[in-house]
């Protein structure tokens, strides 16, 4: 299950690369993966519907109840069979139906369909709430597409803040379902269900997750908004996946929840209400894919009445509905983009002859439609069937009126299913009096013979579950056996059980559904008479409005932009809440001695004094030299406390971040404005600021001497061999917490590019982006052509560096760099490589790799810096990202935890003995992250502040005229220089 999850994902990640030399035929070599998946799932049936269920597990974090498990059984089998077969299907469908775009969308549709692979195989609550937040995401990306409409955008944004919003309430539901039971695994849960007082609250934290994925009334206004995205999207997302999410975490959790109180009144009212208002809006609708997706509403909420009831014949009715709809559904859908394929329209208001002229076309919408509508002998009648067979029962027998009003549902739900059925079926196909027949175009020069084979299968598929019934008990009934009889006898189904009460009712929903769609002028003057339903798309737009406003408000009165006030609350807060909590102790206030080693004060009076002086001086560079001194004297404690490899990367940093302030001050006044507030208000900044930073001080004494559990650190002193490594600190990073090193450096990345964003803002009313007087400028191998010939140097050193005029050039920083930069990155690679054994790391060798490239940066500027790194910084930083990623999955393939590492040792010829860890490869990833963030903050603040003479003067020849002439105006061209240009700041 693992490696065709993993399949799903490594293919879709591969199909937009593929796509400019295969063209369609990606959506081909997309739609085998999941047609293998389903030959897989085939090969099991006979095992799995005998008892036997196929187990993957693999641990993540045991003690969090984190762990990989995957579980096939009956339900999970059903739900692998609708999700690759369909998903295979609307592939092939895709590859004559899309016309752009082919290897994003083959992608998405592929990653969706790995997604929801993983959904109804998950056996653990969290590994499931992780697969049905991608399928939203991935949602999210295939409705808003690119370059699509604003609407396009905006249902893509509902559809992702209605279901994201579902989805945190189901994870409270969820960590408190797992924490109630002392397991997250849903098999047993389901087996031994908690019983707490806790259960009905998680119970209906969780079933609200389940009404926003399955689009029930009132959190349905997503689904139809959504129907603007392409026809291949709503025909698998909108049809037989997505919107089945919320229903298989119904089914799967029916047979240990359903007797918790709340969970049959809340999954019936809303079942109910939404199965009789999908209907009727249904017939509103002129749109052919609106009309097919409030007939999913309604029907979605049949299928929760069906297996939330919680008992057998019922759980029976709604697998073989499930089925149906995922057949029919997913066939009509694809018939209307067929439809607008050939017209031009979907709005049956113009559609008029269509089925003369496409009679193949007629007939398989027919097929489905019946299905729909529960015609014998097709699969939605063996469900109508069995459904109505269920509560007639239940009605008869029941001790409430529960049954009976459930059933009367039903009834009229079933009736105008049958109605909007007919409805769909005529204003696609049928001849409207007074409307001219819509052109269909040339069926020769189209590929509506291609787009049309998913749809037979489709169609074959819900006509052979019907028509050999005993196949399709055999796969449905497992699961239903799992549910107790509720005083019925066992429902067995049948195309023919006899003149009985569920065939008569199945023949009056029939025949009052089609007197209904017969007497289209009198339901319509009816639904304009009868007071509107709510809208859903305006609730919603109120909602948000009414919420962005309440945020405006609140921002408007909280962010003042007064970065004092800001500190201000920040310092009250610190001292208000734990300087009460600290004075109410009983406690003792620890005395720990002034200082542990006598180092430490001259150290102590350096950071004191820096800080001190800090806050008076005027000048910018002036407080970003102190800040500097402050950050060294800090790594100078580091050092003399044993933490060498804190002390280096502290050093690092802020040598690194001394630089990029120094280039962003360069666009800055030289100092500060005037002090804001009288000398009372000074003095009360001051007295907070000290009052804070002594509670905090005081605050790291007490809590460090109030532990009770022996340090961590001596865990980690004691296993670090075991990491493959010698160096402690390196080992926290890349395997004892390497979770929290993977995070931190996605959180890095997304920092920097935020922050570069942040710089690239137009600053001249352009909405370019560009900065005053600063150019684009053409990639450096462009700009810097080979200069290989014989007689000349075969390499260009610092070239911009050469461009500059001699006054600004600084002779002596030019040939220290050419030394030192290769030495920096030498020294930079060995510190990556050296870490498990010495101080080191990726994290310290990229900083290094930074400082080379700020070097080259001071010397040249970001053109210079741009050729000695012509690999974009954001493909570095995300490859960095990916190699960690990859490095920390890779032990689950092979059997193991993720992220574990692996000690290896060889003696190798000429090198000798040799360790090594694979945790080398992660930290290898966080190199390259690194280096990639460095170089993107500095090619972010280069076109802003780059160093005089790169971006604001011509380039000259020898006579002081223009050595290009695109050089005033060309990308790359410079301004001339003046004498109050900083020429020489960049040195």
């Amino acid at each position: 299950m693992l490696v065709l999850i993993a399949a799903h994902a490594a293919v879709a990640a591969l199909l937009p690369a593929l796509a400019p030399r295969l063209g369609r035929a990606v959506w081909w070599v997309a739609a085998l993966v999941p047609a293998a998946a389903l030959i897989w799932a085939v090969a099991l049936t006979p095992a799995v519907l005998e008892g036997e269920e196929t187990v993957e597990h693999f641990d993540w974090a045991p003690s969090l109840g984190l762990e990989v498990v995957l579980r096939l059984d009956a339900l999970s089998l059903l739900m692998v069979c609708v999700v690759s077969g369909v998903g295979a299907a609307v592939l092939c469908y895709g590859a004559r139906y899309t016309s752009e775009g082919h290897g994003r969308e083959s992608a998405l549709l592929l990653a969706f369909a790995g997604a929801m692979l993983g959904l109804v195989t998950a056996d653990n609550l969290l590994l499931l709430y992780v697969f049905w937040e991608l399928t939203t995401v991935v949602s999210f990306l295939l409705i808003a597409g690119r370059g699509r409409t604003e609407e396009h955008r905006a249902a893509a944004q509902q559809a992702l803040i209605v279901t994201t919003g579902g989805g945190l309430a189901m994870l409270l539901g969820f960590v408190m379902l797992g924490e109630t039971a002392g397991t997250y695994r849903i098999s047993e849960l389901v087996a031994d269900p908690p019983t707490d007082g806790h259960v009905s609250a998680a119970v209906v934290l969780v079933l609200v997750g389940v009404l926003t994925k399955s689009a029930q009334m009132p959190l349905h206004g997503w689904l139809p908004a959504a129907m603007v995205a392409p026809t291949t999207v709503s025909a698998y997302l909108h049809a037989a996946a997505m919107v089945k999410a919320g229903v298989y975490l119904t089914a799967r959790l029916a047979p240990g929840f359903a007797d918790v109180a709340p969970w049959r009144p809340v999954v019936l009212a809303f079942g109910l209400v939404s199965l009789l208002f999908g209907a009727w809006r249904a017939l509103w609708e002129s749109d052919l894919k609106r009309i097919l997706a409030y007939g999913t509403i309604s029907e979605l909420g049949l299928l929760l009445v069906l297996f939330g009831y919680g008992s057998r014949n019922a759980a029976l009715a709604g697998e073989v509905m499930l089925l149906a709809h995922a057949t029919f559904k997913s066939a009509l859908f694809m018939t209307a983009g067929l439809v607008e394929h050939h017209t031009g329209t979907r709005d049956i208001d113009r559609l008029s002859g269509l089925g003369r002229s496409r009679p193949v076309l007629l007939a398989l919408a027919a097929l489905a439609a019946a299905s729909m509508a529960g015609l014998p002998p097709l699969a939605g009648y063996l469900g109508h069937e069995a459904y109505f067979d269920t509560f007639w029962e239940a009605a008869r027998h029941g001790a409430g009126t529960g049954e009976r009003w459930t059933l009367a549902a039903l009834i009229v739900g079933s009736t105008l299913t049958v109605t909007y059925a007919a409805r769909f079926l005529w204003g696609a196909f049928g001849n409207r009096p007074g409307v001219a027949p819509t052109p269909a175009g040339d069926p020769s020069r189209d590929r509506a013979p291609g787009m049309a084979a998913p749809i037979v299968v489709l169609v074959a598929a819900t006509l052979t579950l019907g028509v050999w019934y005993p196949g399709t008990e055999a796969l449905t009934e497992p699961y239903a056996q799992r549910l107790p009889l509720q005083g019925e006898k066992p429902y067995h189904l049948a195309l023919w059980h006899g003149v009985t009460p569920a065939l008569a009712l199945s023949v009056a929903a029939l025949a009052v559904g089609l007197a209904l769609h017969a007497a289209r002028p009198a339901l319509a003057a009816l639904r304009d008479r009868s007071p509107r339903a709510p809208d859903a798309q305006e609730g919603y737009r109120r909602a948000s409005g009414g919420l962005e406003g309440a945020a405006v408000w609140f921002t408007r009165r909280t962010q003042v932009g007064s970065l004092p006030a800001y500190l201000t609350v920040l310092l009250v807060s610190v001292l208000v809440v734990p300087g009460v909590a600290l004075l109410l102790r009983d406690a003792p206030l620890p005395t720990p001695p002034l200082w542990a080693s006598a180092v430490q004060v001259p150290l102590g009076v350096v950071v004191l004094t820096a800080a001190g002086v800090l806050a008076r001086v005027r000048r910018r560079l002036s407080a970003a030299l102190l800040a500097g001194a402050v950050g060294y004297g800090v790594a100078g404690f580091f050092l003399v406390q044993g933490a060498p490899d804190l002390a280096l990367a502290q050093f690092l940093v802020e040598t690194l971040t001394l630089v990029i302030i120094v280039l962003v001050l360069r666009g800055l006044p030289a100092e500060f404005g005037a002090r804001p507030g009288s000398r009372r208000a000074r003095r009360l900044r001051l007295t907070l600021s000290l009052a804070g930073g002594a509670l905090v001080g005081l605050l790291a004494v007490v809590a460090s001497a109030a532990r009770r559990d022996p340090a961590v650190s001596a865990y980690y002193v004691e296993h670090v061999k075991e990491a493959g490594s010698h160096n402690v600190v390196n080992a926290i990073i890349v395997d004892f917490r390497a979770m929290d090193t993977l995070v931190e450096i996605s959180v890095l990345l997304v920092t920097a590019i935020g922050v570069a964003a942040l710089i690239a803002l137009p600053s001249d009313g352009s909405g370019t982006g560009a900065r005053k007087g600063i150019r684009a400028r053409p990639p450096a191998a462009d700009r810097y052509p080979s200069t290989a010939r014989w007689g000349v140097p075969r390499e260009r050193w610092l070239p911009e560096a050469e461009r500059m005029p001699d006054h600004d050039r600084s002779m002596l920083l030019e040939v220290v760099t050419r030394v030192l930069f290769p030495a920096v990155l030498v020294l930079s690679v060995y510190l990556l490589y050296s870490g498990h054994l010495r101080p080191g790391g990726g994290f310290a060798g990229g900083l290094v790799a930074g400082q080379a490239f700020a070097l080259r940066y001071l010397v040249g500027g970001r053109a210079d810096t741009a050729f000695a790194g012509p690999v974009d910084p954001r493909v570095i930083a995300g490859a960095g990202l990916a190699l960690a990623a990859a490095a920390g999955l890779a032990p689950a393939l092979f059997g193991g935890s993720p992220l574990a590492t692996v000690p290896l040792s060889r003696d190798l010829p000429v090198l000798g003995h040799v360790e090594v860890a694979t945790s080398v490869v992660f930290d290898t990833g966080v190199y390259l992250l690194v280096v990639g963030v460095c170089l993107k903050l500095l090619s972010a603040v280069g076109p802003a502040q780059a160093p005089a003479g790169e971006a604001v003067r011509e380039d000259t020849g020898p006579g002081g005229a223009s050595a290009r002439p695109e050089a005033a105006g060309a990308p790359g061209g410079r301004a001339p220089t003046t004498s109050d240009d900083h020429g020489s700041d960049h040195r």
